[in-house]
Formats: structure tokens, C-alpha cells, sequence
């Protein structure tokens, strides 16, 4: 415990050395007779305590933190205890250091892998484009990382045991491997060096050469896609089906997009006069604005919606505020006894059709798709989003969805598309 007259004398020398703006150390009376403690001045934001001491004919400092946060009185008790110390014999940097390696290493005997990926998932979230992202990030982990090395500690994954992950389904679910090897490597580049050391195992350059290789081109897997022969009939009998749900499906269907895309769908991004769509490059998948020209169905469906909004969104759902679930459309297809369709294959329908029965450019589709270009030369001539073309590409494919398939599985152009 400080005495009342050493706390006055600090309180005398906090005054004093407020008004010390000269770069340089400067010595500080801590009311102990006894000298070391110092006031560093390194500029207008940046004044630190330390203590300043000789240890085998070497001077050593001794950082005591930021003069702005941490009083002169608390300074002062700290730099009591270094001289304690050095009285002692020991080194007070060097106790420190010890100090720092005894905590990293017992956090890091005692910090499992599946602590570190949530800490991560949880510090980098808030940074990704939707919720969707951090799902697929929880689920990958949850079903091929948590039950073979979740439990264990970070410091003693290595090679075979990220191998024993990967390889059951580097073949068949190509894609998936390849995620879940780039997580795992995310996870444990995250963990270095405060909790490991050392190579990371799941490094693909480590793993490249113990991995059956595949074609250039292996194939990977698809998001379940129905023919596109089988669309006008499909779409009839989703058009029967009065659902909010089913509404924000045949939106998807008809404007070729992500579930993401559709289910954050505000009324400010659309435009119904003009026809046009316009999702702000933060929702979407390539960071980029993508303007979707409407068919005349879809603007249908839209208008229908309008009229009876009650919220900001055009998809809201059962919670205030909130938009439809990521599983209603799925459950618009489970109705329709489709289950073995997926809502992203759809995509694939479109690009088919748009392949075999249209005469328009591949770019064209691949623009409605919003498809980042991977070419950086092309991507840096193709400026346009080719908006014109674009609006009879989409406005023929609304015109083919809206086909009427009749029992007696003739094609008969609906009305809002004669």
C-alpha cells in the first residue's frame, strides 16, 4: 500500500508531466526515492511508461503501457515490482517473456480445433457477403472435421489426419473436398502461432502429392437440375400454387438466380415501371451490381406482390422483419413431389436452353447468370452488362416457362405471353 504523501507527490509529478510534450525519456519521481521510471515521448499520441534498468552492464527497458490509459500511480506500483524483482536477480523482461510463452503454450495444450474454427467463423462472418456463406462454412466443418479432429488439440492435427478428412471424398465429391481441405488450412493458418507451430498440414502443397490426381477437367458435382424440355410443364404446375414461397420460386426460375439473391430482395431495388431489377453488389455472390431486365410474368408476379406489401421486403416471412427461410423454396419443391431437384439447378436449366434453342452469344447468358469472368484481359474489355441483349434473352425465356402444359401434354402459350 502507497502512503498518502507518496500518492500526493505522484499526484505532483501526473501534473507535472502533462505539460512534457519534448520527444525523449523522461525521468519520472514516483515518490520512492529511487529511480527507473521513465515517461517516453515518441509524439502528441504516443507517451508510455517504462521502467529503465542495467542488467550484466546493459541497460534494459521494461514497457509499462500507454501513459493515456494507465495512471501514474499504477506505473509507479509496476515499476516496484520490476525493482523487486531485479533485486532479486531476475530479469523482469525476461520474466515477462516467460510469462507470455507459459500462457501460449497452456491455451495452446488445451484449445481444440473445433474452438479455434468457431472463434474464426465467428471473427470473420460479419465480413461475408450473407448468412448463406457462414451455413456452408458450420455445415462442411460439422459433417467431415468435428467428428475426426473437432476435439482434438490444434497443435496435434497434422498430414494423415487432414488426409483421413479429405480422401474418402476427393473423388466423388470433388468439389467438397477441395472446400473443406481450403477451410481446414484457413483454420489452422488462424491458429498460428498463438495456439501452433509449424507447417500447416492441410497446405495444398503439401497434400498435392499423396492425393490420387484427377483429370484437368474432373467432373464435379452439379446442383440437381431438371431438363429443360420438362420446364413449361413444371412451371404450369408451380403457377397452380398461391404461396408466397411459390411465388419466390418462379421469381428465381424466371430471373435465373441465387436463393440468397431472391430472398433479400428489397422493394427499393425494383423498379416496376421500368422493369428492372438492379441487387446492389453487396448481395451479390461476385460483388458486383446486377441488373435483371423483368420478362412480362415476372413483373406480373411482382406487381401482384406490391399490391399487398406490408413490409420493406418483397419476399417477407412468419417473422417480423425477417425474409423467408433458405429452406421454403425446397419446400415448395418437396410439395410438388420434386425433392430430387435442387432451387440452384434451375440455373442449369436455363443455361441449357439458352445453349440449344437460342441463337444469343454465350456471353449474353453467362451475363444473366452474372457469372464472374475469370478471364482478367476479357473481363477488362466486356465493360457492359449487355442490358439490351439481355432483355430479349430473358423476356424469351419468361415467354418459354409460361408455356401451359394441358392434359393432353400440348404446349399452349398462355395469355400474358401470346
Amino acid at each position: 500500500m502507497m502512503t498518502r504523501e507518496r500518492l500526493r507527490l505522484i499526484a505532483d509529478e501526473a501534473k507535472r508531466l502533462a505539460g512534457v510534450t519534448a520527444n525523449g525519456m523522461h525521468k519520472v519521481n514516483d515518490g520512492s526515492g529511487l529511480h527507473g521510471l521513465y515517461l517516453q515521448v515518441a509524439g502528441p499520441r504516443a507517451r508510455s511508461w517504462v521502467y529503465r534498468y542495467t542488467r550484466a552492464g546493459k541497460a534494459r527497458d521494461l514497457g509499462l503501457g500507454s501513459a493515456f490509459l494507465i495512471p501514474l500511480a499504477d506505473a509507479a506500483a509496476a515499476a516496484d515490482e520490476a525493482r523487486i524483482l531485479h533485486a532479486k536477480g531476475g530479469d523482469p523482461v525476461e520474466e515477462r517473456k516467460a510469462a507470455k510463452t507459459a500462457l501460449r503454450l497452456a491455451r495452446r495444450g488445451g484449445i481444440t480445433f473445433r474452438q479455434v474454427a468457431e472463434e474464426y467463423i465467428g471473427q470473420h462472418a460479419p465480413s461475408w457477403r450473407n448468412a448463406k456463406h457462414r451455413q456452408q462454412w458450420e455445415s462442411t466443418l460439422s459433417t467431415y472435421c468435428y467428428p475426426k479432429i473437432g476435439s482434438l488439440p490444434i497443435q496435434e492435427i497434422d498430414t494423415a489426419m487432414v488426409l483421413d478428412i479429405i480422401r474418402p471424398i476427393w473423388l466423388t465429391k470433388t468439389e467438397t473436398a477441395s472446400r473443406t481441405r481450403g477451410r481446414i488450412e484457413m483454420v489452422l493458418d488462424y491458429a498460428t502461432p498463438q495456439f501452433r507451430e509449424g507447417d500447416n498440414p492441410a497446405r495444398w502443397q503439401i497434400l498435392k502429392s499423396k492425393l490420387p490426381k484427377r483429370e484437368k477437367f474432373a467432373r464435379v458435382e452439379h446442383h440437381a437440375a431438371l431438363p429443360y424440355a420438362d420446364i413449361p410443364a413444371f412451371m404450369t404446375d408451380l403457377r397452380t400454387r398461391g404461396s408466397i414461397s411459390a411465388k419466390a420460386l418462379e421469381i428465381t426460375i424466371l430471373c435465373c438466380l441465387r436463393t440468397s439473391e431472391v430472398l433479400g430482395a428489397e422493394w427499393t431495388e425494383i423498379d416496376l415501371d421500368a422493369g428492372l431489377w438492379t441487387i446492389p453488389a453487396a448481395r451479390m455472390k461476385a460483388g458486383k451490381e446486377h441488373r435483371i431486365p423483368l420478362s412480362k410474368r415476372a413483373l406480373g408476379i411482382l406487381r401482384e406482390l406490391d399490391s399487398r406489401r406490408e413490409s420493406s421486403l418483397v419476399f417477407p416471412g412468419q417473422r417480423v422483419g425477417k425474409p423467408l427461410s433458405d429452406a421454403a423454396m425446397s419446400k415448395v419443391l418437396d410439395l410438388m413431389n420434386r425433392s430430387d431437384l435442387t432451387v440452384h439447378g434451375f440455373r442449369s436449366s436455363f443455361k441449357d436452353w439458352a445453349s440449344e434453342k437460342t441463337n444469343f452469344a454465350n456471353e449474353i447468358s453467362e451475363a444473366a447468370l452474372a457469372h464472374a469472368i475469370d478471364s482478367k484481359v476479357e473481363a477488362a474489355y466486356r465493360r457492359s452488362d449487355m442490358l439490351e441483349k439481355r432483355k430479349r434473352l430473358m423476356s424469351a425465356w419468361g415467354d418459354y416457362c409460361g408455356y401451359e402444359v394441358n392434359n393432353g401434354s400440348k404446349v399452349v402459350p398462355i395469355a400474358a405471353h401470346r
